[in-house]
Order: C-alpha cells, then structure tokens, then sequence
C-alpha cells in the first residue's frame, strides 16, 4: 500500500483541483499496485516525475511522482505546471520514455516566470 505522504499530496492535488477525481483514483491505484511489489518493466523505469522549481528562492513548486504505466496522464499533470515551452514537443518526450531513456529528459528554464521545469524517468 502506498505510503500516507504519497496518498496525501494526491489528495491534495485533487483538493487544488490539480487533477481530476478519475486521475487521482488511477493515481491511487498506481501507487497500491507499486508498493504490492509487482515486477518491474523489463527497461527498469518505472516512475515518470515532474518537478518545477522557483528560481528565485529554489523552493520547489511541484514535486510529482507518477508510476510509468500512467506516463500519458503524467504528461497532461506536467502540462498544467509547467510555462508554454515553445521548442518541447511532448510526442518526442512520449518516444524518448518509451524506447527506455531513463534520466532527466527535460530541463527548461523560463526566466520571465521565474520557473524550472525537469521532467524524468527513473
């Protein structure tokens, strides 16, 4: 079962109206699924993460763990987070995770708003 820090902060994204009802159950299930010890996937990644820090105070905003099978409902979450990243096409992040990239995969910076976006797959 997942631990109650994990199950908190998706309740707390679904409070903030973050993610939908239907995102957090599947989220939920994701989590119990990963902690009842099934087998990892042959690549060896099995969470999608999304962090977005402050760069001006270096305080992280986001900090989002989201198990691999769920990678498509990652990429929507990351979107509502992160600034209008021109250059990032997200079918090419979708490519990269799916032929077995593992590591940071994104890193964009966007000065106006003072953000840092990482995405990566461990």
């Amino acid at each position: 079962m997942a631990t109650n820090e994990e199950r908190m902060q998706i309740l707390k994204m679904l409070e903030a109206g973050q993610i939908t009802a239907e995102e957090a159950a599947k989220l939920l299930e994701a989590l119990d699924a990963s902690t009842r010890g099934e087998p990892e996937r042959a690549g060896g990644a099995n969470w999608f993460r999304v962090r977005v820090t402050d760069t001006r105070t270096g305080r992280s905003k986001v900090n989002v763990n989201i198990p691999i099978d769920l990678v498509n409902l990652g990429l929507k979450m990351g979107a509502r987070f992160a600034p209008d990243i021109k250059d990032l096409d997200f079918e090419e992040v979708i490519e990269a995770i799916r032929s077995g990239v593992q590591g940071r995969i994104v890193d964009v910076e966007d000065e106006e708003e003072g953000e840092r976006v990482e995405i990566f797959v461990e």
